[in-house]
């Protein structure tokens, strides 16, 4: 099945797998941009409403029955749900894991290159077939330069607040890089989807942040 849904998606692009991965992505992106809008009006409604969230939890945190009925009254005043910045990103998850298979598929991306180097091997593989200085290995270090600084961008983006539990406020900024480690490890087909996807999701975070939902 995989292999057939990338034969067709390659199809699509003229032959060029790299090429394809990238057109594809941003397709499925832009596909569910409604349900980011949601996911992030949620989350600037549970941001407005957190001091009225804290004050519940502080008066019924002893009555999770009580907290729940207050939490959805709360919630439905302002005709939405304790639910609406979760849900969206669930939906998100079956596009995303359709991509990924994807773009992790090495027999499917045999014989397709990215600049020369093979979409459907890992860095690892590459040295073993190239060499350690050799042109495939400085397209995967421009790669994974190239994702790092989205990262960076990235985590400086997050915001922290001092009712957060100390290990999540430590540990929230450096969930970008992430992808860093992934592009280091997975196929160099999988670390151009993970540049992709990451650079347009930090820059629509950027975007929705700044307009009003």
């Amino acid at each position: 099945m995989i292999d057939s849904l990338v034969t067709f998606i390659v199809g699509l692009a003229g032959g060029n797998a790299a090429l394809a991965i990238v057109v594809f992505t941003l397709a499925v992106r832009l596909a569910i941009l409604p349900l980011s809008v949601k996911q992030a009006r949620g989350a600037k409604l549970k941001e407005r409403l957190a001091p009225k969230l804290r004050e519940l939890q502080k008066r019924h945190g002893r009555n999770p029955e009580r907290l729940s009925k207050e939490l959805t009254a709360l919630y439905a005043k302002e005709g939405s749900s304790p639910f609406a910045g979760i849900l969206p990103g669930l939906a998100q998850l079956p596009f995303m894991w359709v991509m990924f298979r994807v773009a992790t598929h090495p027999t499917a991306l045999a014989g397709h290159y990215l600049f020369g180097a093979p979409l459907g091997q890992p860095i690892a593989g590459v040295v073993a077939s190239y060499g350690l200085l050799s042109w495939p290995i400085m397209v995967f270090v421009l790669l994974i330069v190239a994702t790092a600084l989205v990262a960076w961008w990235s985590s400086r983006r997050i915001t922290v607040t001092q009712d957060q539990p100390a290990w999540m406020r430590r540990l929230l900024p450096l969930l970008p890089f992430t992808s860093v480690l992934a592009a280091l490890w997975l196929p160099l087909a999988a670390g151009l989807y993970l540049l992709v996807s990451t650079t347009w999701a930090t820059t629509e975070r950027a975007v929705l942040a700044t307009r009003p939902l």
